[in-house]
């Protein structure tokens, strides 16, 4: 779906910290039909990635020491300094304090009581992803964490989120639509894994798609699978060991 104004509270962009920008650019571009933007000479050749023309993600430096390749999910707010001063209170961390991006917006790099991390926006020249939940854009934002409670009671606090609390299983969302979820992290997850965001792409065939990230140098953690009523998913990581999923919905 087109998205003229970005939800406060919703995730409104998805950034790939990465090694090799390049590359990245080409896996992405093969994989879900992006097309590479100017490479930005002021932020180390940061690089938004088109969806017919629209932004929907972007591929940029590692700026840390000791930063990892991975996505990062940001959340639309409307004020990052409040926000972050807000997550502080709720038992988050500010890793990265609020600070300006030329006229583009302001943004925080934060992480929850469990250390999953991710980022805030607050768009002023620029919005975000101009789509969301269809082919090539970000479709669902997912926690992995090994305490649900204190997750839970974090992004209500800070966010406003609704919980919808199933059987092993909770979705988070705002005014009755629900964005992204939650599952606890057990015995299948190696405990060098830390808490973290997952973000799923919108794929027209998972499988396909999964089989094609491999030929382009990625590899496949989680093969297609089914979630009944729902929809088909894979989990897979890019050249660089940047981990994310595809999902295609049941039609």
């Amino acid at each position: 779906m087109k998205i003229t104004e970005p939800q406060l509270g919703a995730p409104c962009w998805s950034e790939l910290g990465t090694t090799d920008l390049a590359a990245a650019g080409a896996f992405y571009s093969e994989l879900l039909g992006w097309t590479p933007g100017e490479p930005s000479a002021d932020a180390g050749g940061y690089t938004r990635m088109l969806l017919d023309g629209d932004p929907v993600a972007a591929t940029s430096p590692l700026y840390q020491e000791g930063q990892p390749v991975a996505w990062t999910v940001s959340i639309a707010v409307a004020d990052a300094d409040a926000t972050a001063a807000k997550a502080t209170a709720a038992g988050g961390t500010v890793i990265a304090p609020p600070m300006d991006v030329f006229d583009l917006g302001r943004f925080a790099v934060l992480a929850d009581p469990a250390g999953a991390v991710f980022s805030v926006w607050q768009a002023r020249g620029f919005a975000g992803a101009a789509r969301r939940d269809e082919t090539g854009a970000l479709c669902w934002i997912e926690l992995r964490t090994r305490d649900t409670a204190a997750a839970q009671a974090f992004y209500a606090e800070v966010f406003g989120w609704s919980v919808n609390a199933g059987d092993g299983y909770t979705q988070f969302g705002l005014e009755g639509a629900d964005f992204g979820g939650m599952m606890a992290m057990g015995p299948d997850f190696p405990e060098g894994i830390p808490p973290h965001w997952a973000l799923y792409f919108g794929v027209d065939d998972v499988d396909a798609s999964a089989a094609k990230a491999t030929e382009l140098g990625g590899m496949v953690h989680v093969p297609g699978t089914d979630i009944p009523g729902t929809g088909r998913f894979a989990v897979l990581t890019d050249p660089q060991g940047g981990a994310f999923a595809i999902y295609t919905p049941q039609s």
